[in-house]
C-alpha cells in the first residue's frame, strides 16, 4: 500500500471514532411514557377540573354554629321610643288616633275602653278602671302587610314568616307577633298590634337594615304601651332596643296574664279546655 494511501485511512478511521464521542444540539425528546393508573387518572382529573373550574371542588361553607334560632333576629340599636295608648286622642305629634288600629276598627272596643296611660291610674301593669280584654303589653312599627283588599304586593317577600302564618287574604301576618324591647338590662315582651308611628309602609327599616325615617317625634321608629313604659322605666321619649321573636323565646312574665290576642292565655285556655273534656271515647276493636 502506498504511504499516501495509509495516510488517508488512518484519517478516516480517526474521524470516524471522533464521530462517536460527539455530542451534537439535542432534538426535543419525545414524552416519556407514564403508567396510566386509577390513582393518576382521578389525579389528572380533579386537576383538570380545579383548572377550568376553581368553584366546581369547591368544599361546602357552612354557617357558624354559634348561629342559633334565638339570633334569626338581629336587634335594632338605639331606636328612639315613643309612648302611645289604645283610645288615645289626636294630638299635633300624633296626628292619628288610636281608636281604631291598622288591623282592628274596633280596638279600643275590643281592648275594654282607653288604655289610661296616667301612673295614677294603673296598677301592676293595667288601668284600674277594668281589665283589659286584649294584651296590655303591646307596641306598634311603621309598617302594615294589609291593602284595602288583601296583602301589600311586597308583603310576601320582605315578611320573613308570611308563607307560615297566611291565614289568608283578609288576616294580617303581623298582627300579634311578639317583640322584645330592651332598655340597659331590662327586656319586655310585647304583642305587635299597630303600624306607627307615622309611617306604614317602612319596610326596609322594619324588617331590613335601614334606619328610622326623620318625623315629628325624633325619628321614633317605635311605639310602645304604657304598661311596657312602666316595666322598663321609659321616658315619654326615651332610646330603646328591639327585635323580633318566637313565642318559644318569649319567658313567662306580666305580658303572659291578659288578653284574647295572648298566645299564653290562648295556650292555656285550649290546654284547660282539654284537661275538663278528657280523652275523647273511642271503641276497640277486638280482632279474632
Amino acid at each position: 500500500m502506498k504511504p499516501g494511501t495509509i495516510t488517508h485511512t488512518i484519517a478516516v478511521l480517526l474521524s470516524s471514532a471522533s464521530a462517536l464521542f460527539t455530542h451534537s444540539a439535542p432534538a426535543a425528546a419525545p414524552p416519556a411514557k407514564q403508567k396510566v393508573t386509577k390513582k393518576s387518572s382521578a389525579e389528572s382529573k380533579e386537576n383538570k377540573l380545579l383548572t377550568l373550574d376553581p368553584y366546581a371542588v369547591a368544599p361546602r361553607i357552612d354557617p357558624p354554629r354559634s348561629q342559633s334560632a334565638n339570633q334569626r333576629f338581629p336587634w335594632k340599636s338605639q331606636i328612639v321610643t315613643t309612648v302611645f295608648w289604645i283610645g288615645e286622642k289626636p294630638t299635633p305629634n300624633n296626628p292619628t288616633p288610636n281608636k281604631s288600629s291598622s288591623w282592628d276598627k274596633d280596638w279600643a272596643k275590643n281592648y275594654g275602653g282607653m288604655d289610661d296611660p296616667d301612673p295614677r291610674n294603673r296598677h301592676d301593669y293595667i288601668p284600674v278602671k277594668f281589665t283589659p280584654q286584649q294584651n296590655p303589653f303591646y307596641c306598634a312599627l311603621p309598617y302594615s302587610d294589609k291593602a284595602r283588599e288583601g296583602h301589600k304586593p311586597e308583603a310576601p317577600e320582605v315578611v320573613p314568616w308570611f308563607k307560615q302564618a297566611y291565614q289568608g287574604p283578609a288576616v294580617s301576618v303581623c298582627k300579634g307577633r311578639w317583640v322584645a324591647i330592651r332598655k340597659g338590662n331590662r327586656v319586655a315582651y310585647a304583642q305587635w298590634e299597630d303600624a306607627g308611628p307615622f309611617r306604614t309602609d317602612h319596610w326596609q327599616y322594619v324588617f331590613g337594615d335601614e334606619r328610622p325615617k326623620p318625623n315629628l317625634n325624633k325619628g321614633a321608629g317605635l311605639d310602645v304601651s304604657p304598661a311596657i313604659r312602666d316595666y322598663l322605666g321609659l321616658e315619654e321619649t326615651d332610646v330603646t332596643d328591639w327585635r323580633f321573636v318566637e313565642f318559644s323565646e318569649v319567658p313567662q312574665g306580666p305580658w303572659a296574664r291578659f288578653g284574647n290576642n295572648n298566645t299564653f292565655v290562648m295556650n292555656k285556655r285550649k290546654s284547660d279546655s282539654a284537661f275538663v273534656e278528657g280523652p275523647k271515647p273511642g271503641g276497640i276493636t277486638i280482632v279474632p
